[in-house]
């Protein structure tokens, strides 16, 4: 990492941003498409989109606490190697 360029390591940080940011709200968004759907079909609004779109927030921060600790322990691993 120490061989890269403030410009690449800038670019590397946005591109994980949006990543995780994306897989956040897509959770949301995606268990709020699946509550809506079923409310529909089933006529019982807006239980399924309260819920599933609940699952959806815990699935995004579910990934994010994830990603967090993934990426503490490979910094943790490169500091071990001295980089």
């Amino acid at each position: 990492m120490e061989n890269e360029s403030v410009g690449k390591q800038v670019a590397r940080a946005v591109d994980e941003g949006w990543v995780t940011g994306g897989s956040f709200f897509g959770s949301i968004i995606a268990g709020f498409l699946i509550g809506y759907g079923l409310d529909w079909w089933l006529g019982t609004a807006p239980w399924f989109v309260i819920g599933f779109s609940l699952l959806g927030a815990f699935s995004g921060f579910m990934r994010l606490w994830h990603y967090a600790k993934v990426e503490g322990a490979r910094q943790d691993e490169e500091r071990r190697r001295g980089r």
